[in-house]
């Protein structure tokens, strides 16, 4: 489809920009017919004189948070036709085999080109004669299920991200048992119940009864997460939060937190049983979603207002952020001491540790790792379900890796 050269009142522009719209709307964003509307008020404000001009003022009307800037500005260009572009967006929907690309941040978004690719392709590629071809198992004979697993939530298409929601739900950590101060009975027990003994014995009119013995009650220790929902955390934020509903509605005593430059409390929000009403909820909640991060803050306030709360009994900590702060981690290496001190493990998550050469070199960064006891990535659905041998309680207090993070972080 063509610039725009008509007349700003030409039903033609008009039409281009209700299919962009659609393709917006296709690709994620929260558009509807009324953003429509506003687009045509902003074209005829500005004109079309200038293509920059024309750009921000779709921009001002499509855009209302940092992370649907990149689907904006693909969708923008390969739409109102930049070439290079538009080439590797079809590259994108012809079969057979493609080289990696060179810069992976360049790399076209799948959901954009799945938008402008439009609904009815994947009928028309039903519809067409069968061709006799020659198919290459690029896959190795591994499933869809296994490449899904393995695959980043960053690079998932929109129906990929949709079943990954689904999978998550099987995702949960198991359960782990804690020892609590009360007893039960138990024939096979190691402790002697004196007083449970005594009163047998009464019944019988003092005569000599057998033992009775009992064991600790063991019950799971409650699960406190505090997940990082700035700008630079992007989709895993969002995917980890259908993580949390599933936790949140698999056991009980689950505390949810997210921060940004503040902390937010949605234990109450997660535990609707429907997963968007929950996470509508949450959107609601949050005034602070996709902005900048002050970890040294939040955990200043968590520590402050929260961790007398839902910090006893041995809770474990699931720390969920990138170690990115705006502060530079002012304060930030004192509040992660104190947060240890206060749960039986803290575990932090980080996306960053997908790439093979992350070293810890921000402030942030170097200021959390001392303190917590693991760390490890969480950037596709193979790496929630590791977590659970983050979970277990047979395990060791600080993780083996760890080791090799502080010598790392001591020789800087």
């Amino acid at each position: 489809m063509s610039a725009p050269t008509s007349p700003v009142g030409d039903a033609r522009l008009a039409a281009n920009l209700m299919h962009f719209a659609r393709a917006l709307r296709a690709a994620g964003l929260p558009v509807g017919p009324g953003k429509v509307l506003q687009a045509l008020e902003a074209v005829e404000a500005v004109g079309l004189g200038n293509r920059r001009d024309f750009y921000w003022a779709l921009h001002a009307v499509f855009v209302n948070r940092r992370d649907q800037r990149p689907v904006f500005d693909q969708a923008f260009h390969v739409f109102w036709r930049n070439p290079d572009l538009l080439k590797r967006m079809i590259g994108m929907m012809l079969p057979g085999l493609r080289a990696p690309p060179t810069d992976e941040r360049n790399e076209l978004s799948r959901r954009v080109a799945e938008a402008l690719r439009g609904p009815g392709a994947a009928a028309e590629d039903e519809a067409a004669p069968e061709k006799t071809e020659v198919e290459v198992d690029a896959a190795f004979t591994v499933s869809d299920r296994e490449l899904l697993q393995a695959k980043d939530f960053e690079k998932m298409s929109s129906e990929e991200l949709a079943e990954a929601r689904l999978l998550m739900v099987r995702l949960t950590p198991p359960t782990l048992e804690a020892a609590t101060r009360r007893y039960r009975p138990d024939p096979a027990g190691p402790r002697i119940d004196p007083r449970a003994t005594l009163r047998r014995m009464l019944r019988t009119g003092g005569d000599v009864a057998e033992l009775v013995r009992s064991r600790r009650r063991t019950r799971p220790p409650p699960l406190v997460v505090l997940c990082d929902i700035s700008g630079s955390m992007g989709r895993y934020s969002r995917m980890l939060l259908h993580f949390l509903h599933a936790l949140s509605n698999d056991r009980d005593r689950v505390y949810s937190f997210v921060f940004g430059t503040r902390l937010t409390h949605i234990t109450r929000h997660l535990r609707h049983r429907d997963v968007d009403v929950a996470l509508d909820a949450v959107s609601a909640a949050v005034p602070d979603w996709s902005g900048g991060t002050r970890i040294g803050a939040t955990l200043h306030e968590f520590n402050r207002v929260w961790a007398r709360r839902v910090l006893g009994q041995g809770a474990v900590v699931l720390l969920i952020t990138d170690g990115l702060d705006r502060d530079s981690g002012d304060g930030l290496s004192r509040e992660a001491e104190r947060l240890h001190k206060s749960c039986r493990r803290l575990i932090w998550l980080n996306p960053l540790l997908r790439w093979e050469g992350f070293a810890p070199k921000s402030s942030g960064v170097r200021a959390l790792l001392p303190h917590v006891d693991d760390f490890r990535p969480v950037h596709n659905l193979n790496s929630l379900a590791d977590l659970a041998r983050a979970l277990d309680r047979t395990g060791p207090r600080r993780h083996e890796g760890m080791r090799h993070w502080l010598k790392q972080v001591e020789r800087r």
